[in-house]
């Protein structure tokens, strides 16, 4: 049997502007298979912001095709195209993006809020994502009260919770030293080993490498690394 991308990108471009026009992606190609850990690289300025967004069905491509999970995006209203992204899609930000005032715990379901999900257990499916990055000690803390490496084990946490197919992660080691950059990349690695699949954007080299594939951004353009 022929397993199906979960994500299929087909000639893609981006374009923004008239007079005269940017094309911020240009003839983008890309397919990311279930269970895949991949890495889009590349400078400021390469696209790679643009790129996330219409992964992330933040934005719509101008031209080419997209499809996440047998879904035609292009074809998608604005209600239906946000369904499928709480459906399909966790979020990991460079800057956490998390609530100061409330718990950790409150945190992450807050995720599960947003993405209206299930009412009945929320607490313990929280509790049990919490777990699962290695935070479960943590679930009454404050976000001002962790480290930078336990913001982003309780960002990827909310991110987990639903379940999703892919994990987009936006930069996410880049506020980070480096000893934490490689706990959370070993995070990255586990969950990735039980099935999910990661998409990487970010800007570093090294980082990069530590995904299993590798693809590089240049003037909207996309290749696949040597």
């Amino acid at each position: 049997m022929t397993v199906r991308p979960i994500i299929e990108v087909q000639g893609v471009g981006r374009r923004f502007g008239v007079e005269p026009p940017f094309d911020a992606l240009v003839d983008v190609h890309l397919n990311i298979y279930p269970g895949e850990w991949v890495s889009i690289a590349g400078p400021s300025g390469s696209g790679k912001s643009t790129l996330l967004n219409v992964l992330g069905l933040l934005d719509v491509p101008t031209s080419g095709t997209y499809y996440l999970a047998g879904s035609d995006v292009r074809r998608l209203n604005d209600g239906q195209r946000a369904g499928l992204r709480s459906r399909e899609i966790g979020f990991v930000f460079q800057a956490f993006h998390l609530v100061a005032y409330r718990t950790v715990l409150e945190n992450v379901m807050l995720g599960d809020v947003y993405r209206k999900g299930p009412r009945r257990d929320r607490g313990d499916r929280a509790r049990a994502a919490l777990q699962r990055v290695g935070l479960g000690h943590r679930e009454d803390y404050l976000p001002t009260r962790l480290s930078g490496g336990e913001r982003q084990r309780a960002a990827i946490a909310r991110a987990i919770m639903g379940s999703p197919s892919v994990l987009l992660c936006d930069e996410p080691t880049g506020n980070l030293d480096s000893a934490t950059t490689a706990s959370v990349l070993g995070l990255f690695a586990e969950l990735n080993r039980i099935g999910l699949t990661i998409v990487m954007i970010t800007h570093e080299a090294d980082v990069a490498a530590s995904a299993d594939r590798q693809v590089r951004i240049v003037d909207g353009r996309l290749t696949e690394a040597a």
